[in-house]
């Protein structure tokens, strides 16, 4: 039983919100005062620490997270350095009595949570740690042979069928702080970029935090979840709900959203149980990454160990900055580079790009989106990369290779997301925007578009590109 004297730390991590906090909860059922803290530790995640769009968010979701607290009669204390280090110093400045704090399930903070949990209990110290991020955790769900699941349907029809998430909880009315004073401020952990600020497309874009995450769901349920079967494939339309990044940082919890769903007026809608499937596919790999931690490094399937990735650097960086000559992928890629986030139809058609018509890695496309994207989260990363490349569990097969044209011109047919994000083509028609290098010269002339110029030429010709990358999939597809 806890020491009602001594103060409870409450350690949050990728659960920056208050309410459906099954940590903050416990702690506030101890009727001890609590110590809430964040601890940036850069070391633990080694390669995988975050990365510039995702420090971006993180300095806004503490900042309003802290301002919460405020609103409470507490503060959060801000600590940066290995998380073992800093738990212990604050132990022994404050005589603490206990740790809680919600599960992570990267590979990484496993090992270190492990270690923290048992040098924590070996010392007289209570640690205990919660599900806070999951509907159901990954122990909880297997096929009838025991085994994890690698496809997701039958995951996500066992998730319907068993494991509904209990209600949420509502943000306690009243804690007990214990005063603190000591830790750094937030500004000291230096997540913002400087010299230069690139980060005025994510200001434009999103407002982090949590009563920002439930404004948002609150707009999709009224505006969007109908439709979402649809207009979730255009880019053009605001058709998703965008909740990726509040969900990756815990500014929302998965049962809040899943049960807002199960309550609104649409909730027979088709709509609904698509959007309700895309949650599972989160769960789904957090599920994958759990059970086979080399995910974000290893190819899932081994026989892709052989696949010979010929791809150049030249055409990699084309593909970093949306010059790659298609629009469709063009658009994606400055889309992502300006407002830290890509829409998820196009997210797969630059991923098949660089993978398919490049034969560029998927672990080079991992790791740039690790570090651009304000939602980047190791399990969707690396289950999505694995997915399109083929090597991953459920995988699209290999020989599924986007035409990056005909998606263009499906889901985009009136060129609106193209000229949203490539300027220099607005006054091409919508015959010629999906491809220019097909335009007759005085169409282009007219639009004021010079290939080579104002627009690049294609860096590669998606037929012969399609043909190459199947000759080599063909060099391994019977291999173990």
């Amino acid at each position: 039983m806890t020491d009602l004297k001594k103060p409870v730390i409450v350690w949050f991590r990728q659960d920056l919100r208050l309410a459906d906090n099954p940590a903050l909860q416990a702690a506030a059922a101890t009727g001890a005062p609590v110590l809430p803290v964040y601890i940036l530790d850069d070391d633990a995640p080694g390669a995988w620490k975050p990365g510039g769009a995702s420090r971006w968010w993180l300095h806004h979701s503490l900042s309003s997270l802290a301002r919460d607290i405020e609103q409470l009669g507490g503060r959060l204390i801000f600590q940066q350095g290995p998380a073992q280090a800093c738990l212990d110093a604050l132990i022994e400045d404050t005589g603490a009595g206990a740790v809680f704090w919600n599960r992570q399930y990267e590979p990484w903070a496993r090992k270190r949570d492990e270690a923290i949990k048992s040098a924590l209990n070996e010392a007289g110290v209570k640690a205990r740690s919660f599900k806070g991020s999951l509907i159901v955790e990954p122990w909880e769900i297997a096929t009838k042979a025991g085994a994890p699941y690698k496809v997701f349907t039958p995951f996500w029809r066992s998730l319907k069928a068993g494991h509904t998430p209990s209600e949420p909880t509502a943000r306690p009315d009243a804690l007990t702080f214990h005063d603190h004073q000591d830790g750094c401020t937030l500004e000291a952990l230096k997540l913002l970029p400087t010299k230069p600020d690139w980060s005025g497309g994510l200001k434009d874009n999103w407002t982090p935090g949590e009563a920002a995450a439930h404004g948002r769901l609150g707009q999709f349920l009224q505006h969007g979840v109908t439709e979402y079967s649809d207009r979730r494939n255009l880019p053009a339309e605001h058709g998703t709900s965008k909740l990726s990044p509040h969900l990756h940082f815990g500014e929302i919890s998965p049962r809040q959203v899943w049960h807002a769903v199960k309550r609104s007026a649409h909730a027979q809608a088709e709509g609904a149980d698509t959007y309700l499937s895309e949650i599972a596919w989160r769960e789904f790999s957090y599920n994958l990454l759990y059970h086979f931690p080399d995910l974000p490094e290893a190819n899932f399937q081994s026989k892709f160990d052989g696949f010979e990735w010929t791809g150049q650097a030249k055409d990699l960086e084309a593909w970093r900055r949306g010059r790659t000559g298609y629009p469709i992928v063009d658009a994606g890629m400055r889309e992502l580079w300006a407002t830290g986030w890509m829409h998820n139809r196009v997210r797969m058609i630059v991923a098949s790009f660089l993978i398919k018509d490049l034969m560029i890695d998927w672990r080079e496309g991992e790791a740039w989106f690790w570090d651009t994207l304000v939602d980047a989260d190791l399990s969707s990363n690396s289950a999505s990369w694995q997915w399109t490349a083929g090597s991953g569990a459920d995988a699209a097969p290999y020989f599924r290779v986007f035409n990056p044209v005909g998606q263009s011109e499906k889901f985009d047919p009136d060129g609106e997301y193209l000229r949203r994000w490539l300027p220099e083509l607005t006054n091409l028609p919508n015959k010629a925007i999906h491809a220019p290098w097909t335009a007759d010269q005085s169409v282009l002339k007219k639009a004021g578009v010079h290939l080579g110029e104002t627009y690049p030429e294609p860096i590669v010709d998606h037929g012969e590109a399609r043909k190459r990358a199947l000759a080599a999939f063909e060099k391994i597809k019977d291999s173990a």
